[in-house]
């Protein structure tokens, strides 16, 4: 039988979700955006080498939490369109409620929920996770770079490049290295400044013609002139 959850219950049973996930990991939530449990967590299923899905409608990543999660093979990024929907799944459990993933671990917040287990409701289990697939498939993966995988735009449009400017990930793919490394090497340059944990364009990285740029579905990143020398 499906168990009501308060927010406290919702934020327990979710943790548990995530960490009891042996095969799969199904998160949906419109907000992508994650706190430090949450990251122990994704890292913990990742050196497991469990595979993890999250489908999102909005990213709210800095860039360093995306070199971060560009890190981590077995965590696959998807976005979908109009996504309202907040459901957490692996094999045995699932979880619909009111609470973003953001939110995890937010206890003064007022949330609602109902667990599901598989072993005693499977067809609302199978229907629930019936619906996460679909929603999975009508979603666009995104590589952890935040750059679509599927259809990508000869021309850039979709993540605000032109013909002439590339995003860190595709200019360090040019160099042949991890963008982690060129962010590093932006930072020694002095194209980049590292403040709080998070990066700024410097006077310098805006004279050779770096942008930075928001995106509703891409998130935060930089723009570079492809004849970049570092």
């Amino acid at each position: 039988m499906a168990k009501f959850l308060n927010t406290s219950a919702t934020n327990y049973y979710l943790e548990e979700l995530i960490k009891d996930a042996k095969d799969r990991l199904i998160l949906i939530s419109p907000f992508l955006k994650l706190n430090d449990r949450m990251k122990e967590l994704l890292a913990d299923k990742n050196r497991l080498k469990i595979d993890v899905r999250i489908v999102y409608g909005k990213s709210e990543l800095q860039p360093e939490e995306i070199n971060w999660l560009k890190e981590l093979t077995y965590i696959r990024t998807s976005f979908c369109k109009n996504l309202h929907a907040k459901c957490y799944l692996n094999e045995e459990l699932c979880i619909i409620t009111s609470l973003n993933l953001y939110e995890f671990s937010q206890v003064n917040n007022n949330e609602m929920g109902v667990l599901i287990r598989r072993p005693d409701d499977v067809d609302l289990y199978k229907d629930a996770y019936e619906e996460a697939q679909r929603i999975i498939r009508i979603s666009d993966e995104v590589r952890i770079s935040l750059e679509r995988v599927t259809s990508e735009p000869e021309n850039g449009t979709e993540t605000g490049e032109s013909l002439d400017k590339l995003t860190s990930s595709k200019l360090a793919q040019k160099f042949g290295i991890k963008t982690n490394e060129l962010i590093e090497k932006l930072v020694f340059t002095g194209h980049l400044e590292l403040k709080e944990g998070k990066h700024y364009l410097t006077t310098k990285g805006k004279e050779v013609g770096g942008e930075f740029r928001k995106s509703p579905k891409f998130g935060f990143y930089f723009l570079w002139p492809e004849n970049l020398k570092l």
